[in-house]
Formats: structure tokens, sequence, C-alpha cells
């Protein structure tokens, strides 16, 4: 059995190696780089990325990252290429293609359609005498830094591929302008996409909205109250506009033995606070907590009127992740 040192020096030195290969990307980073993100930016179609074996599990990583990032991406097998998904790619498309020797020949029938369609394709390669350069437009041509183990196993070779696919990726970002906002919409399920989530996205409308007018008895408030299950009402005046509401500590604070004989107008809360549609949701909920309230009441703010157009209740914001 090994000595349990040999345990970490090995895992330093994989580390220490793949530090080396990831250093000779900057070599990478010049002129023809800069055409490699042109040849992206200007792609009308999708950029499409292929492999095989440890190479196409990093090709198809990237494709997600371009994707979630604002470039239009995906992967294809190659042996599902051969067998019809070529008609997946268009004159339009932009192909990238990684392989460590750069003579996979699954990729050939990828290659022979690019060629024959005259669709660019940006290689990453560790061998620049290989017949992938030769067919390819844009090449990465990568240091030829060991595999970080004796059976040379892709370890090198594929985290600098990652790495290089990275760097595409956020230098696509950066040209675009894509930002954390832009981010969230391609991540709606995720906390991020959450946060970006405004308010008239999730806000209930129409008849779910409590509304009552200001001279409605409290008999008929009680039962809009009960009817929605929201522990209050919005009061309105004969304009439609917002004046007051009514919760259920407004009630406890005016029961009487004629409370309900009284109107809306005088049990409700005057001047409530209101919420613009267009307001992220993580804000609003912010404002609950620093008012201690689970309910509020939504106007559009560049119709200068206070009609209310929706309410916006805790459990949403829970139903989507922002709380």
């Amino acid at each position: 059995m090994q000595d349990k040192k040999s345990y970490i020096e090995s895992a330093k030195k994989t580390i220490q190696t793949e530090i080396e290969g990831l250093n000779s990307l900057f070599s990478c980073f010049d002129d023809n780089y800069v055409k490699a993100i042109d040849l992206i930016l200007n792609c009308k179609g999708r950029v499409i990325l292929s492999g095989m074996g440890k190479s196409g599990h990093i090709a198809n990583k990237i494709a997600a990252t371009l994707a979630s990032t604002g470039t239009p991406s995906f992967f294809i097998h190659p042996g599902e290429a051969s067998h019809g998904d070529l008609g997946m790619i268009t004159a339009e498309d932009v192909v990238i293609l990684l392989s460590n020797s750069g003579e996979t020949k699954e990729l050939k029938d990828i290659v022979f359609y690019c060629r024959r369609f005259e669709i660019p394709i940006i290689s990453m390669v560790r061998r620049a005498e290989s017949e992938l350069v030769r067919s390819s437009t844009i090449s990465f041509v990568l240091s030829k830094i060991p595999e970080a183990n004796s059976v040379k196993a892709p370890t090198t070779s594929t985290t600098m591929m990652l790495a290089l696919g990275d760097a595409i990726a956020v230098s696509l970002i950066d040209a675009k302008g894509f930002n954390e906002e832009s981010f969230g919409v391609f991540h709606p399920g995720g906390k991020l996409g959450a946060a970006f989530i405004r308010v008239k996205e999730i806000m209930r409308s129409g008849s779910d909205v409590p509304v009552v007018e200001e001279n409605t008895k409290m008999s008929e408030v009680l039962l809009e109250m009960t009817s929605k299950h929201l522990g209050c009402t919005s009061v309105i005046n004969s304009s439609g506009e917002l004046i007051g509401i009514i919760t259920d500590g407004d009630l406890r604070r005016h029961i009487s033995s004629d409370f309900l004989k009284q109107n809306a107008k005088e049990t409700m809360t005057a001047n409530p606070t209101l919420i613009d549609h267009n307001m992220l949701a993580v804000d609003a909920i912010a404002l609950m907590n620093k008012k201690s309230i689970t309910s509020l009441f939504v106007v559009d703010e560049e119709s200068n009127n206070k009609k209310v157009i929706g309410i916006l209740h805790i459990h949403d914001c829970l139903r989507i992740g922002a709380a």
C-alpha cells in the first residue's frame, strides 16, 4: 500500500501540471482569438459544439455555458451527427470542434459536411499537423503540456479546453453587454433567476385582487376578504383609485356592536404602501419585511394614478424562490 504522503504529492503534481497547461493558454490570446470572437459575434445562426469522449464532455459544457450567457448554442454528438443530426447544422452556424489529436475519426463526417457547405469551423486541438487544423477556419493549437498522469488519460488537455471555452464565453458576455439580469432570464429556476423576477410576473391580478368601494358595508367587505383568502382588501373611490386598505388587523381594531353597519372608508387604513409592477420581487420582499406586512397592492406608476392592477403576497414570492 502506498504511503499516504504520496497521495498528497500526486494531487499537488496533478494541479501543478494543469496550472502549467492553463498558463500556456496566454499564447492563444492574439489576433487569431479576436477573429474567433468576431466570427461568433457575427454568426446569424447558432454555435454548434462537438467532440468525442472526454473532449465531447467538455464541448457539451462549453455549449451549455454559451447558451446560458446569451449565445445560442448546443452540443451534437459526433456519432448522432453521422446518423441524421448533421441536418441540425445550417449554413448560418459556426461549428467548434474539440479533439486532442485532431484526427478523431468520429468527427470526419462533421468536418466534411462543414467544408461542403462552407460552414466555418473553430477547432481546439493539440497537434498543429492534424487534419482538423487543416480543415478549420480558425484553430487553437494548445500546448503539449503532458497529461497529469502516467497513462495519459485526458486531464491537462481537457482542463485547457474547458478554460479556453470559458474565456470565449466571457469575451462574448463582455462584447454583448450581457448582465446579471439577462443571465436571470435564462435561469428562472435558480436563485439568481428568481432574484430578477419582477412583481408583474408573479402578482395576482383581475378577479383575484380583493377590492371594495369606499361605501361598501363591512358585511360585504368581510365576504370579499374571505373569498380572496389574502387577509386584506383594497378600498377604491368612485374613480377606481385606491384610497386605503383593510386588513385583519383593522377588523380587530374596529370591532364593535355596530361594526357590520360601518362602511369600508370608516374602517380602512388610508394611504397604504403601494409598489410599481416593474419592481423586482426581491425588493418587494425587503419592503414587506421592513413594514412587517405580508401583502402589497400593485399599481402602474407610469400611469400617474393609483388604480390597482394587482396584489403581491409573500406566498407568491416563496413559490418562485425569491424569498
